[in-house]
């Protein structure tokens, strides 16, 4: 019911400010004055027990004293009113509440509980909720601002726009001031604080759906209906409508603030980035990103079908262009034959077609060459962007320099994405000069390296499509490897708990994962029939539900390859198992030696908020001390977890690292698929982990030395273990 007020919300037609105050600076004071500066011309009424007007407005005693139905109140009162006032514009009918009070879930125990009597009465009289320790929203469509930061409309525009959703008020604030300064317009504006009712997810289906919004740009420290934010994700990439998200907290000190500050219980970040790209979100990681990217996509819709060209008059970053194109993976087309020969001859023997292209300083000499140089590369096919990075001194050499270029701009009007990015910094700039690149639709930075990051990002957006459908049964799109003939309506249920690595690889092996050959037994004489069937060498493992970890205690024996040496491993890890007073086992797993190959890790877990995920990376003993892995949705295909692993800092190891034969990678990603399909059809499971899975030379497959699988209890739906 809270979601279907929303409307009210965002455009209401009657609004009541209770703490309604003439004080200056007061948040009541700011409120009314930003309706008024908007010409709000619904019904207004100002709730004030002591006073009778405020200017000429008349003011009544209390919410009690309010009209049936008012669509939105805003509440500018202290902590200490706002339950009760929530509870009698409940008995008012009123449709939705704004509540910028502060002190609650973000800051202590007694704030939660109150904040939770508001999510009560809220929900129940169905009225939807920003805040509380929020901002407010501006709705510049319908000009309604219903905030205590000082505002003003913003000039009428009918081109596309951006819309800002953020838990952050300040952060609101910032990214909704540093676009309208570079000329962008903004539809919608909302802070939403500590989200007692409503959050992120309940805003922008309004924005995905609103012919004004081009882009929505999101701070978020935690969502808190993943599953619903997800959903709205894969609508806007099937819309063509980019999001692009800012979201703290990938360290565990920020995790931490993102508490104190919103009340936010923060999940597992890589888990929230994996599912959240894949459903065809653009993760930034400054808020100059998300600033810059929200322009560049307003400016230039089309998503770029080349890499970036680069236009400068600087030999020296030139090279840095080329240092940070690298660190940043962003390729550089080469110019091609046709661009090369009209940019060889703008200035022969001084200006060579390069990319990055230096113009030297001819640049300056003869200013006309940025337009020389811009017209072939735009229209080379190659060519998806172009950043142009002069030397701006000063504003007569800026004059002189951007006159020819902003006139050839004009003339040939580009549907590519032309970026300015001065190299001087804080010089100023005539203001002229600035509005003419504002009118053709050209962002003006004053850094060529944060364009260049902006770039990275926006040139990705040539990938990002509309993501898979979900398939029944999955939740996400099934995989082409996936063990077929699965039902998975008739998948039974795992045991409860942690399983032993032996019952752990007889279930995934039943899924198609190959196991070496083996058998946990309980004596030594089957043991050693068991090793006489298998082939030597063998490999011994104590098997306990207790022994995640058995080499740390001594409960594995390698490389046995003879019966002798099978009776002497066999007493060795008994007296281990003694010394590290495990009790009972449920066995020995005897199983033949694999051969040498690469070791790698492969996991899956069921994330309580976000779903089924998968971790591929580099393994064995080494594994958290090296931490090299890569988080996937559990539903990804071969090719992106091949080209996940071939993308892991240590993948040399992978392509034939000093003289040895390169690894079978496919066979490595076919085990990751299939090890996301049998988790995502068995949501009892907290998560499972092989390590070592080693792989061997190309052709000749990869097999699971180790497994370890927890899962929950019926009603139990946390983890059991760290990641």
């Amino acid at each position: 019911m809270a979601e279907e007020t929303v409307g009210r919300l965002l455009s209401p037609k009657s609004i009541a400010i209770i703490g309604a105050s003439s004080s200056p600076g007061s948040l009541g004071s700011i409120v009314l004055s930003n309706l008024e500066s908007f010409g709000f011309a619904g019904d207004l009424h100002l709730v004030n027990p002591r006073r009778e007007t405020i200017g000429d407005r008349p003011c009544i005693k209390s919410v009690s004293d309010l009209p049936l139905g008012v669509d939105c109140a805003i509440l500018a009162i202290p902590r200490a009113g706002v339950v009760e006032a929530v509870a009698q514009c409940a008995e008012r009918e009123v449709g939705s509440l704004v509540i910028f009070s502060a002190g609650f879930a973000e800051e202590s125990d007694l704030g939660r509980s109150l904040q939770e009597e508001v999510t009560e009465i809220a929900r129940k009289a169905g009225m939807s909720v920003v805040g509380p320790n929020c901002l407010g929203l501006i709705n510049f469509i319908d000009g309604v601002p219903l905030t205590f930061s000082v505002t003003s409309q913003l000039p009428e525009s009918t081109r596309p726009a951006v819309g800002v959703l953020s838990q952050s008020g300040a952060m609101a604030t910032v990214v909704r001031a540093a676009l309208t300064s570079q000329g962008v317009g903004i539809t919608l504006s909302v802070s939403t604080g500590n989200e007692a009712v409503n959050g992120v997810e309940d805003f922008l289906g309004h924005l995905i759906d609103d012919a004004s919004t081009q882009v929505i740009a999101m701070v978020v420290e935690q969502f808190r209906s993943p599953e619903k934010f997800l959903k709205l994700a894969r609508h806007a990439a099937s819309k063509g409508k980019p999001i692009v998200l800012l979201h703290p907290g990938r360290s565990r000190e920020a995790q931490i603030s993102a508490q104190s500050h919103t009340g936010a219980l923060t999940g597992d970040y890589d888990v929230m980035r994996a599912l959240v790209a894949d459903a065809g979100v653009l993760i930034v990681d400054t808020l100059e990103e998300l600033v810059d990217l929200s322009e560049f996509l307003v400016r230039t819709p089309m998503a770029p079908r080349g890499g970036p060209a680069v236009i400068t008059d600087s030999g020296a970053f030139k090279a840095q262009v080329l240092d940070l194109c690298d660190d940043l993976e962003l390729a550089l087309p080469a110019p091609s034959t046709s661009t090369r020969e009209e940019i060889d001859a703008i200035a022969p023997g001084l200006v060579r077609a390069t990319n990055p292209l230096d113009l030297t300083a001819q640049g300056g000499v003869d200013p006309d060459l940025y337009r020389k140089a811009l017209t072939p590369l735009l229209a080379d096919d190659g060519v998806g962007s172009v950043l142009i990075a002069p030397i701006l001194s000063n504003p007569d050499v800026t004059r002189r320099k951007m006159t020819p270029l902003l006139d050839a701009l004009a003339e040939l009007a580009p549907d590519k994405l032309v970026v300015l990015g001065m190299l001087g910094g804080d010089v100023e700039i005539p203001e002229d000069i600035l509005e003419r690149f504002k009118s053709l639709d050209v962002p003006f930075l004053r850094s060529p390296e944060r364009a260049l990051r902006a770039l990275a990002h926006f040139h990705r957006t040539s990938s990002v499509g509309a993501p898979t459908t979900p398939a029944p049964g999955i939740g996400t799109q099934d995989h082409a490897d996936r063990r077929p003939g699965v039902d998975v309506t008739q998948v039974s249920r795992l045991p409860e708990g942690v399983l032993a690595e032996y019952e752990a690889k007889r279930h995934l092996a039943a899924y198609g994962l190959a196991v070496p050959e083996g058998r946990c037994v309980s004596d030594l004489t089957t043991g050693l029939q068991v090793a006489a069937e298998v082939g030597y060498p063998i490999a011994l493992k104590a098997q306990s539900t207790s022994l995640a970890h058995k080499s740390d205690v001594g409960g594995v024996v390698l490389n046995i390859c003879d019966e002798e040496a099978f009776r002497q491993g066999w007493a060795e890890l008994q007296r281990a198992i003694e010394r590290a007073g495990v009790g009972d086992i449920d066995g020995v797993l005897v199983e033949r030696m694999a051969p040498r190959g690469v070791e790698l890790i492969i996991g899956a877990r069921n994330d309580p908020a976000w779903g089924p995920v998968l971790v591929v990376g580099l393994g064995g003993i080494l594994a958290e001390a090296v931490a090299d892995v890569r988080v996937l949705p559990a539903h990804a295909d071969l090719d992106t977890v091949v080209r996940e692993l071939r993308s892991l800092r240590g993948s040399a190891v992978l392509n034939g690292f000093r003289g040895a034969p390169p690894a079978d990678v496919p066979a490595a990603a076919a085990v990751a698929c299939r090890l996301g399909g049998f988790v995502a059809e068995h949501p009892e499971i907290v998560e499972v982990d092989l390590n070592p899975v080693v792989v061997f030379e190309e052709g000749q497959g990869a097999l699971v030395l180790d497994a370890l699988i927890v899962t929950t209890g019926p009603e139990d739906t946390t983890t059991s273990l760290e990641n």
